[in-house]
């Protein structure tokens, strides 16, 4: 059986372009406000998961009357987020593929802490990103092909203390067993020059962020 792609539509910044991201054979997961969202647009989530604080009593009935399944919890009595319980929970289901929507929005401890969750995906060897109208953000442990796809710039920033032997190809800005440790900006505000760049590291988390204004 062909191992599915996977969805996670959160409660962060959403709109009509989350939608495009939605195809039909991906497994649907609702964080919370996030399964109000996909119902709202047509979308019947295969689970909808949260403490649901952010929706009201009707929001709730609905969710729950539109899901395959729902799984609440506690709001006080929990220890992850709404989008790490959702996570967790894909992951569990050896996803080929792990798409986050949502992720991003108002609430900079939130967002961080998504981004952190991405790390989670890449322990397990799960190829994932969290996508808004503006980002694409990935994280890489050894090598990745990208394209523009509509993100002409792209940065690239260490998740761990150090990212060694960077090697770009098809870049503006090509680097060569370069490295970066936090609180460095040397890897922001590349642009891919060819159809395809390549970035290459030998040791260390990185992330990939291709964006637009």
């Amino acid at each position: 059986m062909m191992q599915p792609r996977i969805i996670i539509c959160t409660g962060g910044q959403l709109g009509s372009w989350a939608l495009e991201h939605i195809e039909t054979t991906d497994v649907l997961i609702g964080a919370d406000s996030g399964a109000r969202f996909l119902i709202s647009h047509g979308f019947r989530p295969d689970i909808s998961i949260g403490d649901f604080d952010s929706v009201s009593e009707e929001d709730l009935i609905a969710i729950r009357e539109n899901s395959g399944q729902t799984i609440a919890c506690d709001p006080i009595d929990k220890n992850y987020t709404d989008t790490e319980m959702a996570v967790r929970l894909a992951l569990d289901m050896q996803p080929r593929e792990l798409i986050l929507l949502g992720a991003l929005g108002t609430r900079f401890d939130h967002s961080l802490a998504n981004v952190h969750l991405l790390a989670l995906a890449a322990a397990q060897q799960v190829q994932a990103a969290i996508i808004d109208d503006h980002n694409k953000i990935s994280l890489i442990q050894d090598q990745t092909t990208i394209e523009k796809q509509g993100f002409p710039n792209v940065s690239l920033l260490p998740l761990s203390m150090r990212v060694e032997g960077i090697t770009l190809h098809g870049f503006q800005y090509p680097l060569t067993e370069a490295e970066l440790t936090i609180g460095q900006s040397l890897g922001i505000s590349n642009v891919l020059t060819a159809a395809f760049g390549t970035i290459r590291i030998c040791e260390g988390l990185l992330l990939v962020i291709q964006s637009r204004d």
